[in-house]
């Protein structure tokens, strides 16, 4: 008798501590989010990964708190999700999931009211929660109340931090109206200058004219000199659309610089031709034009980052067939190569000296680039392939 009491004492203590922690729910996303709409709460999720020390210590040190379950399993739905195995990765992708922990908060209707993250104390926890789970999050749809004409200054910075990854239409529209609602009184911060700089993209977009007329407060945290060249992209970025003869996918080069160069100069308007013909001819697939841009635009190339320079090395070497282009898309390649040896850049040099028959150099670089993938766990297939053809 005594050992079923004690035995039972015991359950009890097991099952009474287990209702400290948080209870997290194992079941699908769409049924956390249909849970929370009947009941009228937010959805906790904590994207971890399996790998991650901070979100281990999450469950180790704060989980199990009884003020932090009593809160969370009270006012929340709650769940874990390993943001790399399955459902979870799509979460993490809708989301903007890049770093662990990251605690989602979602409404009823699965749209984001706070995205934080990182290891915290129990206090500071418990404390985030607290804020979070207040009436004005759960008064419904972000989306709905925003069409209804929310003007609220703390509602739209949310909406603007929430969605700027995820939704970035619903943001610029959210940033827009912050700032058509901004009083003339109110101090320009630092946030407001990254809110307006995010989402302005051409001269006509609704917050251009709050660029212009705000300059002064925006140059005591932007030096004028950025601001200025801020200003010469948007100007350019519409020269760009009317430049561009999408029947015929090329570039009016002529049109581009008569009237660019008399808003920016000849030579803001020659680089920015350049970088417009680059990325043009690269997306449309035309690799001859980008063969005569890039070899122009990289001819001093030792005022470029090596990294750029790679990634015109890699497309030359995929598509490009001109010795004396290779060539000099070896050397650009060289400067990755001399500054960091990576699996990637030793093997497009591999590449290239492949495409130009040194295949001696060729094969030395794609030896490097499979022993070094394969000693930090990375894939080593394409320098196994080049390496099978050159032997």
């Amino acid at each position: 008798m005594k050992k079923i009491i004690s035995g039972l004492f015991i359950f009890i203590a097991i099952f009474s501590f287990a209702q400290d922690e948080i209870q997290f729910q194992d079941i699908p996303f769409k049924d956390l989010i249909a849970k929370a709409k009947k009941e009228n709460k937010l959805v906790f999720i904590d994207a971890y990964a399996s790998w991650c020390g901070p979100c281990k210590m999450m469950e180790k040190n704060v989980f199990n708190k009884k003020s932090v379950g009593d809160f969370y399993n009270k006012n929340f739905v709650n769940a874990r999700i390993d943001m790399e195995k399955g459902e979870g990765r799509e979460v993490a992708q809708k989301f903007g999931v890049r770093s662990y922990p990251t605690y989602l908060f979602l409404n009823g209707d699965g749209e984001l009211v706070s995205q934080n993250y990182g290891y915290m104390e129990e206090g500071i926890f418990l404390t985030m929660a607290q804020d979070i789970n207040s009436p004005n999050n759960k008064k419904g749809s972000l989306k709905e109340r925003f069409a209804k004409g929310e003007k609220d200054r703390d509602f739209l910075i949310n909406v603007i931090k929430l969605n700027s990854n995820s939704d970035y239409d619903f943001a610029k529209l959210a940033s827009e109206r912050y700032f058509a609602n901004r009083k003339k009184t109110d101090e320009f911060t630092k946030e407001d200058v990254g809110f307006l700089l995010y989402f302005l993209k051409s001269t006509e977009d609704v917050n251009y004219k709050t660029f212009v007329s705000q300059k002064v407060e925006i140059t005591k945290f932007l030096p004028e000199e950025n601001y200025n060249e801020f200003n010469n992209q948007l100007i350019l970025a519409k020269v760009v659309q009317e430049s561009i003869d999408d029947k015929n996918k090329r570039i009016n080069e002529d049109y581009f610089m008569k009237t660019a160069e008399p808003l920016v100069g000849k030579e803001a308007a020659t680089l920015k031709l350049n970088q417009t013909k680059l990325s043009y001819y690269e997306q449309n697939v035309n690799f001859p034009e980008y063969e005569k841009a890039a070899l122009d635009y990289y001819k001093n190339a030792d005022s470029f980052e090596p990294n750029e320079l790679l990634k015109a090395a890699w497309i030359f070497s995929d598509n490009i067939k001109t010795k004396s282009s290779l060539k000099k898309a070896a050397e650009w390649a060289e400067k990755s190569v001399m500054r960091s040896e990576t699996p990637e850049n030793t093997y497009i040099l591999a590449k290239i000296y492949f495409n130009l028959g040194n295949t001696e150099v060729a094969k030395n670089y794609a030896e490097m680039s499979k022993n070094m993938a394969e000693q930090s766990g990375k894939d080593a297939t394409l320098a196994k392939e080049l390496l099978s053809k050159i032997k």
